[in-house]
């Protein structure tokens, strides 16, 4: 770890403390997943786990490792299946967003924002969450009146501020049951309509689509359906928002740990990819990467996260193996974040191109 400036039982606070010498050999036979399940089962220890991660990442030691066989297994799995196909579509929703609306509330506050805040001049995750929802309500042009689709709708936050703000209609879509459950409640008397269903079911015709954090579980083999579906449901003279994490790299696969563990059948996409997807049916109006404001949001969670689970808010299905897996899972990625090894953008898509041009909005 000498390129990255970490020392192993060293006395900063990004270095590891091991406590448990097969976890080398752990990590040689496994890679990621290894690392992952070790740091979860008290193998090692690490009081600054983002700073860790921004660090190897920077150093390049990932690259240089090769690949593992969780990461080849992967790979082949990707290659021969669609691991995003209809039938597999509501995994993620059971594994992951259905886990607790109390651990969600406690850890997002009250925007319910699952996704990177905008902190252009936010100073706290609420502001940096709400400055977020006007950002992508500005950059949609919304109006009164108006009734836009929202594909993968979480828990309600998103749709609530543009019913509320700016007088639209939201047709939101999950695949999350506990999601549906929670924005239809939190968006009573609204005009909100929640679907629980897979964004290929809908039919119908809208003003302007927005898409905040799902397209990670899209697949890359779905890409081009994804993009018929947002074509055939958007007025030729709508916009449509695309918020997603996005890879440097075009790959087909998410790391091995964060697959198993947190997003079953995710995949990041790169611009290339989306890019080649969207040919002939949008046209790219506006590319905005703010990816280096998800550091601030991750560690926001994080701390959100533990102030909760050591004011005893959260139910006993959180123990320490969970809280151990959430740490490892919001610091690292606080860490790729940081790192620059990972990008958040915000893709704004016309169907024939706006007349005259789009103006961005920042």
């Amino acid at each position: 770890m000498e390129p990255a400036g970490i020392t192993v039982n060293g006395s900063q606070p990004y270095d590891i403390q091991v406590h448990n010498p097969d976890l080398f050999r752990r990590v040689r036979h496994q890679g990621t997943l290894g690392l992952g399940n070790a740091y979860v089962d008290r193998w090692w220890d690490c009081d600054c786990l983002d700073e860790f991660f921004c660090r190897v990442l920077q150093s390049g030691a990932v690259r240089r490792a090769g690949l593992f066989l969780p990461q080849v297994l992967g790979t082949a799995r990707a290659r021969l299946a669609n691991m995003q196909s209809i039938g597999r579509a509501f995994d993620v929703g059971r594994h992951h967003y259905d886990l607790g609306n109390d651990l969600f509330e406690a850890m997002l506050g009250p925007t319910m924002a699952y996704s990177c805040g905008y902190w252009k001049k936010a100073a706290t995750l609420d502001e940096a969450e709400q400055a977020k929802y006007d950002l992508t309500c500005r950059k949609l042009d919304l109006r009164e009146g108006m009734t836009v689709l929202e594909i993968g709708c979480g828990w309600g936050g998103f749709a609530k501020y543009a019913a509320e703000t700016y007088g639209v209609k939201v047709i939101g879509l999950t695949v999350s049951a506990e999601q549906a459950k929670y924005a239809q409640i939190l968006c009573r008397d609204l005009p909100v309509e929640v679907q629980l269903c897979d964004y290929r079911s809908f039919n119908g015709q809208v003003d302007a689509i927005v898409s905040i954090g799902m397209f990670e579980h899209v697949g890359v083999k779905n890409y081009r359906t994804y993009f018929d579906v947002a074509r055939r449901s958007l007025k030729d003279d709508g916009l449509f928002l695309l918020h997603t994490i996005g890879n440097v790299k075009s790959t087909i696969t998410m790391d091995p740990w964060m697959s198993t563990h947190i997003f079953p059948n995710g995949m990041l996409p790169s611009l290339r990819q989306i890019g080649e997807a969207t040919e002939g049916r949008f046209v790219i109006e506006d590319v905005h990467n703010f990816g280096p404001y998800y550091n601030p949001t991750l560690m926001a969670w994080h701390r959100n996260f533990h102030a909760a689970l050591d004011a005893g808010k959260l139910s006993a299905q959180y123990d320490d193996g969970f809280a151990r897996m959430w740490d490892y899972y919001l610091r690292s990625c606080a860490g790729a974040f940081r790192a620059r090894d990972l990008q958040l953008y915000q893709l704004v898509l016309s169907p024939q191109g706006v007349a005259g041009g789009y103006r961005s909005v920042r």
